[in-house]
């Protein structure tokens, strides 16, 4: 008779697939980013190619004194419209998403899981389904709503809104009710409950939403294109799209390099805001635990 197997044998036969897992990550992730790692190399070229590499230079930045994006104001129309839409929708998207992750995590009824499933419609729903029926309904319904930049503005609040809720519901499960509770035995309202207790402990989760309506925005292309009205409302991936069918100097390349930095960065924010958001709660849950034993 053979002896069965122990779990040390198991686990060591197990093994020898890790090296090839991490092996196949790391060649998709090269294989994924390296398009992105050419574009930006070609950012830096001295010369106007698009298809070569050629000696760097800051050429395309601020160094040609027509062509660069430092230089070029219609870059900076464009750069100036894509900031603010991204700035207004994370004013209005990023509010009305905390109230409604509240008011629908808080609601006990037949109709909320309905009511929840309709929330994530926006994330599920491929985008250009969804830039067409923005557009029909502010051609066909909606005409009164100023076209250009409102528009632009209502229709990027609609998409990312979704994303709000999704984040800041998943920080009032983890945080749970017990210390509204405990602020309202103490003496508390239900807003002054919301507003001195609830919200602070929001904090981390209201951050990184501010942060991923941001990078949506500002890399959103198909609703931006449907609702522009021209030169006065492109927005950076319009311009990039367009430069990229006609041919073009390095400079839209710098252009895009520089809103890559930019997600990247607001990306960034956002994880190190989650991050934080996930030791708190860890540390709230170990006071607890040691209370209890207390």
């Amino acid at each position: 008779m053979t002896a069965a197997p122990t779990h040390r044998n198991r686990r060591s036969r197990r093994r020898p697939t890790a090296p090839y897992l991490a092996a196949l990550t790391w060649l998709y992730l090269l294989w994924s980013l390296l398009p992105v790692i050419v574009a930006v190399r070609m950012s830096f070229n001295s010369g106007k190619s698009r298809s070569s590499f050629q000696p760097t230079s800051f050429r395309w930045y601020w160094g040609d004194p027509v062509a660069s994006v430092w230089h070029d104001d219609s870059m900076h129309v464009v750069l100036g419209n894509t900031l603010r839409l991204a700035a207004l929708c994370m004013l209005l998207a990023t509010p009305l998403g905390v109230a409604l992750a509240i008011g629908l995590h808080r609601w006990k009824g037949r109709l909320s899981n309905s009511a929840n499933g309709l929330m994530l419609l926006p994330i599920v729903t491929p985008e250009i389904v969804f830039g067409v029926a923005l557009f029909l309904v502010f051609s066909q319904l909606y005409t009164g709503v100023p076209d250009g930049i409102t528009r632009q503005v209502i229709g990027h609040v609609t998409f990312t809104v979704s994303f709000v809720v999704v984040i800041i519901r998943g920080r009032l499960a983890a945080i749970g009710a017990q210390y509204e509770e405990a602020a309202r035995d103490l003496g508390a309202t239900r807003l002054q409950a919301i507003r001195l207790v609830l919200l602070p402990l929001l904090a981390p989760a209201i951050f990184a939403s501010l942060m991923v309506v941001f990078a949506t925005s500002v890399d959103d292309f198909v609703i931006s294109s449907f609702l522009s009205t021209g030169a006065s409302t492109e927005t950076v991936p319009i311009r990039i799209y367009a430069a990229a069918r006609a041919g073009s100097t390095p400079a839209v390349n710098a252009l895009a390099t520089i809103m890559l930095v930019l997600t990247l960065a607001a990306v960034a924010l956002a994880a190190l805001a989650i991050r934080a958001m996930a030791r708190r709660t860890a540390d709230s849950a170990a006071s607890d635990l040691a209370s209890l034993s207390v």
